[in-house]
């Protein structure tokens, strides 16, 4: 189908869903993977083994972060100049901007195994949890690669009209390493390198679908001679540095959760936040698959300078994300008990712990999804800046704030409470900006 007719179609509720309903599944399987990571490590390995899991996620959510920001940011950067009809240009960019991907990943991979051992030996692990987190990330290192292609291809399939195939390939990958996660450690006895070896493999999947898709010329977007203009390399990281920070900061936040539940409840108290992290970022995922998938309509209809269109999707995308809101935080709520249970047995100490901070965390679910989609929002806008102070404040000044206070003054209850909390601020911050830029982008 040609971009121009489905960039031209009217903006109803109908014509957006069939942009974000394929990422919001694709971005729900991605966070699917790291959920069936744990559940079988959780059941088939044990609950130390889940924490080592989420204790790697620092460094995981480096690798991360490098490719969000690029994917981000170089999608809405060549989907500008698509709709300023310079097609020829974008694509040399899309190409320039894959070849930095595979440089990138290259080098964080070496980077990592040199630091890997100095890590995890200066946390004060037991030897037991310590051996889990190298074994796990010795393996997740080996497709560094793979995981920013992967990233890329989600988005670049997007914007070329090819979100299906960017969904197929997601669920495949799913699937993939769900089969893999049971035949790894039900079978042969892998142990927990198993476990990262099988996501690697899902990641895969639409690593090597994307290249082969844009290598054929009739893809929207397809690889050419690229041009090596750095300055676009520029654009694209200041644009999405936003999303690198949210990325980046998480992890650094996740630490900080770690350090904080050694000191009150040990390695179980590590289990615990693994699983509600697992149940938020299921949650948030939603909205993340959401703001991927009206991104290329913004920034399309911004390059095209179309405001009553831009208008219009941007309230009624506002609309889908209070009622997903509301939804969202009365199914966690109410299925607390389950939702644990799949990951921690209710005789396991890890259970009562898990239960008790998910109910609380569940208040996060009402905020979450605006504060997503306005930094997304001003990413597809080109405003790189607005959307890194979204992020960071966000994903780290508000989180450090209320690490720091409420544990202080409510023990493990302040520790649940924070990341509630630290979203109602970011919340606040997020509609002075939409307030304060509503004039300049006429949305």
């Amino acid at each position: 189908m040609d971009t121009q007719t489905a960039y031209s179609k009217p903006v109803t509720l109908r014509n957006i869903l069939k942009f974000a309903v394929p990422t919001i599944a694709m971005s729900l399987f991605m966070s699917f993977y790291t959920m069936v990571d744990g559940l079988f490590v959780s059941n088939l390995i044990g609950t130390n083994a889940l924490s080592a899991i989420n204790l790697t996620a620092p460094v995981i959510q480096l690798v991360t972060a490098i490719s969000t920001m690029l994917a981000t940011g170089g999608s809405a950067v060549i989907m500008k100049k698509m709709g300023e009809q310079k097609p020829r240009e974008a694509r040399e960019d899309f190409t320039f901007l894959i070849l930095v991907n595979v440089a990138a990943g290259l080098v964080m991979c070496v980077l990592g195994y040199s630091v890997m051992g100095t890590i995890f030996g200066n946390m004060g692990l037991s030897a037991e949890v310590a051996n889990y987190c190298t074994s796990y990330l010795n393996r997740y290192l080996l497709f560094t690669v793979s995981i920013l292609l992967m990233n890329n291809f989600t988005l670049y399939m997007i914007a070329s009209e090819k979100a299906a195939l960017s969904l197929i390939c997601s669920v495949t990958g799913g699937v993939l390493n769900i089969i893999l996660d049971y035949v790894f450690l039900g079978v042969f006895h892998l142990g927990i390198g198993g476990a990262a070896i099988a996501t690697g493999l899902g990641y895969s999947v639409t690593a090597v679908a994307g290249l082969i898709v844009f290598s054929r010329k009739e893809s929207l977007l397809h690889f050419t001679k690229p041009a090596f203009r750095f300055r676009v390399l520029a654009g694209a990281a200041a644009n999405g540095c936003s999303e690198m920070a949210t990325a980046l900061v998480t992890g650094i936040i996740t630490l900080m959760f770690n350090w904080t539940m050694l000191r009150y409840a040990g390695e179980n108290g590590v289990a615990a936040v693994t699983i509600i992290m697992y149940v938020l970022m299921f949650a948030s995922s939603l909205y993340t698959g959401y703001s991927y998938g009206v991104a290329p309509m913004i920034s399309y209809y911004y390059g095209e300078k179309n405001h009553e269109k831009l208008k219009k999707l941007v309230a009624t995308s506002l609309k889908v994300i209070a009622f997903s809101s509301l939804v969202s935080a009365a199914v966690s709520f109410a299925a607390t008990g389950p939702l644990v249970s799949i990951f921690a047995r209710p005789d396991n100490p890890v259970y009562e712990l898990a239960a008790t901070g998910n109910r609380i965390c569940t208040l996060a679910l009402f905020f979450i999804g605006f504060n997503i989609f306005a930094s997304g929002m001003f990413t597809a806008l080109s405003n790189g800046i607005v959307s890194a102070v979204l992020a960071f404040s966000r994903s780290f000044v508000f989180m450090l704030i209320t690490m720091l206070v409420l544990p202080a003054l409510l023990g493990m209850n302040g520790i649940w409470l924070a990341t509630p909390a630290a979203e109602f601020m970011a919340l606040a911050l997020s509609v002075a900006l939409l307030a304060k830029y509503q004039k300049r982008y006429q949305y």
